[in-house]
């Protein structure tokens, strides 16, 4: 391993990598495209046995350069052996719960350990997945203020709305950012927005499930709210850009669009008409909610071209259809490709 603190350039051949929670959405595409870069790849799960992750192994390039690892994120020592031989660490593993028990401490606890694992290590750079949740959750913020890298979550506001998954992806990221300081690891974060785009595990994960349920008939109605989308294989491509530019420092917004969900019921039904997508707004009484502004531009300014919201909607929906997670009505016969303009 070179002792330098330099970034890997633009190839992973003969470099070695850990993704914690392999077997997560966004991690999964993580590991997938770090395989298709040359990278060997050391993925931490709870289980390497279990058939959830089964179609990790099923990667092009897993079969020689795919690791699994048995570690959970609150046993120090199982992350100091994933990590041991690495250059870098992609830190996505976090609980996705509105539990504080099971929320708060397990992620700001297991970001520590991750950290202190890669500075023994001496790996280059630490790339963590954080949210949107500690970026956004700020009642004082003005409507025409931009959403930004400098935006930080309000805690009281968390605490008091019991918004715990805000919270604790909040009080991890200070974690992350704290802990990073104190050790001098050089550390990157990534902040993404709700996640959609083709499902490479077999599970539907909680981010799917808010499209999912407006295809279903579940969802009669839709909310009167907005909500910020991106791509997971841009989610993917941005922690990878992030880690192998050197010029790359702080925190990434990871945003495509903001939409009212009135606005992605009309995308699905007009893509989707067979489906009883909602058509009436839950609350007719107030105004319609408006989109915030934001910022993307710091990972633009490293290439990545994101991924129109229509397309992620459309792909999202043709994955659930192709993994038996969503019935396709017999008289939906039509193929449709999206402009990416």
């Amino acid at each position: 391993m070179p002792s330098d603190n330099t970034v890997a350039a633009t190839t992973g051949n003969g470099l070695t990598v850990c993704v914690t929670g392999a077997g997560g959405f966004i991690a999964s595409w993580i590991v997938k495209l770090l395989l298709d870069k040359g990278y060997t790849v050391k993925g931490t799960v709870r289980n390497p046995d279990d058939p959830k992750n089964a179609h990790l192994r099923e990667m092009e390039g897993a079969k020689e350069r795919l690791i699994l690892c048995k570690a959970d994120l609150q046993d120090f020592e199982s992350l100091k052996a994933a990590i041991s031989g690495c250059v870098g660490v992609f830190h996505t593993a976090s609980p996705v719960t509105d539990d504080p028990e099971q929320m708060v401490e397990p992620a700001v606890n297991g970001t520590k350990n991750v950290i202190i694992a890669a500075k023994e290590a001496n790996v280059r750079r630490v790339v963590f997945t954080s949210s949107i949740g500690a970026v956004y959750m700020d009642p004082n913020r003005s409507p025409d203020k931009v959403v930004d890298e400098t935006c930080w979550s309000d805690l009281d506001f968390c605490k008091n709305t019991q918004n715990w998954y805000c919270y604790g992806k909040t009080v991890a990221e200070q974690e992350a950012w704290k802990t990073a300081k104190e050790l001098s690891v050089d550390l990157v974060v990534v902040n993404p927005v709700l996640v959609l785009g083709p499902l490479l595990q077999p599970s539907v994960n909680a981010s799917i499930v808010h499209i999912l349920k407006y295809l279903t008939g579940s969802a009669k109605t839709y909310a009167n709210s907005i909500q910020a989308y991106v791509h997971v294989k841009d989610v993917a491509l941005a922690h990878i850009l992030v880690f192998e530019n050197a010029s790359a420092k702080g925190r990434f917004l990871c945003a495509e669009s903001v939409l009212h969900r009135g606005d992605v019921c009309d995308i699905l039904a007009k893509f989707f008409p067979e489906y009883p997508v909602p058509t009436k707004c839950s609350d007719e009484v107030k105004p319609r909610a408006k989109p915030y502004k934001f910022s993307n531009e710091k990972l633009k300014e490293l290439g990545l071209e994101f991924t129109t919201v229509k397309q992620t909607l459309y792909d999202t929906v043709k994955c659930l259809q192709d993994k038996g997670h969503l019935p396709i009505p017999p008289q939906q016969q039509h193929s449709i490709h999206i402009q990416s303009s």
